[in-house]
């Protein structure tokens, strides 16, 4: 069933149809004063090869997306399969802001910002630019450190539960 053009499309089909595409999840981290904020994300790109430049889109009005706002920086750690509960964890929301990461494993950027030890990659970038996009931010940046990890099979979400690749 489709819907025709013209017609308004039904914000609950929309959802469980954009649930189809599979993503890779990644968590965002950034500071704010001394505490660390992270939340999960599975909308990201890279925007660019030349300059290296990345995009991620975070809800307006959630604590991540204001901390990244005021901090102008964030780093991307893009997780491992076996990191599902370090998703799961960062992604339910209400989590308090204290601790968000303990008992997780992190090293940090020059930037202060945490990356999860045990990512596939990480990549540190600046917010050069933002765009409003329905109730999200697009932050837009230069990529100004990065690092691979050892594994190479990513945590995925397809049709709203983790998943495997292989």
């Amino acid at each position: 069933m489709s819907t025709p053009v013209g017609s308004p499309v039904d914000g609950d089909a929309y959802r469980r149809l954009s649930d189809l595409v599979a993503a890779g999840l990644a968590v965002v981290t950034t500071r704010t004063g001394r505490h660390d904020v992270a939340a999960t994300v599975d909308s990201y790109l890279d925007v660019s090869y030349d300059p290296p430049t990345m995009l991620v889109a975070l809800y307006a009005g959630s604590r991540i997306g204001e901390a990244v706002e005021d901090a102008e920086h964030f780093c991307l750690s893009v997780l491992a399969e076996e990191q599902h509960p370090i998703a799961d964890r960062l992604g339910t929301p209400g989590a308090p802001v204290l601790g968000m990461l303990e008992g997780i494993a992190v090293d940090r950027t020059a930037d202060g910002d945490a990356v999860i030890r045990g990512a596939l990659a990480h990549f540190a970038v600046r917010v050069e630019h933002r765009y409003e996009a329905a109730t999200h931010l697009l932050h837009v940046g230069p990529v100004v450190e990065m690092g691979q990890g050892e594994g190479w099979r990513p945590a995925v979400r397809f049709a709203g539960q983790a998943r495997s690749l292989v």
